[in-house]
C-alpha cells in the first residue's frame, strides 16, 4: 500500500511539473496571440490569456501598409519571401544531395579536406562573411535583387545539408547499387531512382532547414536590401519596432502570419522528421 501510494504521488508530481513547464513555455506564445488580437499597440502584460476586446485591426494594419507611392507592401514582401525560401530550398537540395552522394560513395583526391572545410565553415557565424559577401554582390550588381539572396542563402545552408545527407547516404547498403548496376542501370538512374527515394526522410529534414534559412533570416536580408518593396517578411517585421518604441500589436500580428508557413511545413513533414533527424546516427 505504501509503495503504491508513493508511486501515485510521484506520478502526480511529475504530471504537475510537466503541466507547469508547458504553461511556462506556452506563455510567450499566448501573450503574442493576445497582443495580436487586442487591436492595441501597447505592451499589456497580464496573466489573462485573452484580450479585453477582440480585434483584427493589427492584422489589417500589417497586411495593408502602403508606400508613399500607394503600393501595398505585404503582397510584394510575401512574394519575396516565398520566392527566396522556395528557390533556396530547391537549389540547396539539388547541390547538397549531389555533393553528399559524391562524398559518401566516391574516393577522390581532396575528399577529406572538403569534408573538413564543410565542417569548419559551420564554426563561424554568417555575419562574419557579411562584408565580403556584400562586396561580391555589389560587384555582380545583385544588391536589392532576390537572386543575390537566393545564392547567399543556398551556399550558407549547403555545408550543414551536405553533412546531414552524407550521414544518411552512408547507411544505404552498397549492395542495392551493385545489383542495379548488374541489371544495367546507369549511375544517374541509380541516384534518382534508388538513392533519392530511400533518402526521402533526410531530404525532408534538409528541405525544412533550407526553407527556414530562406524564410527566417534577417541580418543578411536587411543589409543587402534597402528598398521596402524588396524586403522579405522578417525585415518588414523589424520596421514595426524602433529604438524608443514600436507598434507592438502589428509586430505580434505579423509574427503570427510569418510563422504560419513554417508551422504548416512542420505538420506535413512530421512523419519524416524523426527518422530524418536520426539519419546517420547509427551506421548499419
Amino acid at each position: 500500500m505504501g509503495s503504491r501510494g508513493s508511486t501515485q504521488l510521484e506520478r502526480i508530481f511529475k504530471h504537475a511539473l510537466l503541466i507547469f513547464a508547458v504553461i511556462v513555455t506556452m506563455f510567450p506564445v499566448i501573450f503574442v496571440l493576445k497582443l495580436a488580437f487586442s487591436g492595441q499597440q501597447q505592451l499589456n502584460i497580464g496573466l489573462v490569456p485573452w484580450p479585453d476586446d477582440f480585434s483584427l485591426g493589427n492584422f489589417a494594419d500589417f497586411t495593408t501598409r502602403k508606400t508613399a507611392e500607394g503600393v501595398t507592401l505585404f503582397p510584394r514582401q510575401l512574394f519575396n519571401s516565398v520566392v527566396v525560401a522556395t528557390c533556396t530550398t530547391l537549389f540547396g537540395i539539388f547541390l547538397a544531395t549531389t555533393a553528399a552522394y559524391a562524398l559518401s560513395r566516391f574516393r577522390f583526391p581532396g575528399r577529406k579536406p572538403a569534408l573538413f572545410m564543410f565542417l569548419v565553415s559551420q564554426m563561424f557565424p554568417g555575419t562574419l562573411m557579411l562584408i565580403p559577401i556584400y562586396v561580391i554582390l555589389d560587384r555582380l550588381h545583385l544588391l536589392n535583387n532576390l537572386l543575390g539572396l537566393i545564392l547567399v542563402y543556398s551556399t550558407t545552408a549547403i555545408p550543414f545539408c551536405v553533412w546531414m545527407l552524407k550521414g544518411y547516404f552512408d547507411t544505404i547498403p552498397l549492395d542495392l547499387e551493385e545489383s542495379a548496376r548488374i541489371d544495367g542501370a546507369s549511375p544517374i538512374v541509380i541516384f534518382y531512382k534508388i538513392i533519392l527515394p530511400l533518402a526521402r526522410p533526410a531530404i525532408a529534414v534538409t528541405a525544412l532547414f533550407s526553407f527556414m534559412t530562406g524564410w527566417n533570416e534577417f541580418i543578411l536580408a536587411a543589409t543587402f536590401m534597402d528598398k521596402e518593396v524588396s524586403y522579405t517578411l522578417p525585415v518588414a517585421l523589424q520596421r514595426y519596432v524602433g529604438e524608443y518604441g514600436g507598434s507592438w500589436g502589428s509586430f505580434a500580428a505579423g509574427s503570427i502570419i510569418v510563422s504560419v508557413p513554417v508551422v504548416l511545413l512542420f505538420y506535413f513533414l512530421q512523419r519524416n522528421l524523426v527518422s530524418g533527424l536520426m539519419a546517420g546516427s547509427v551506421k548499419g
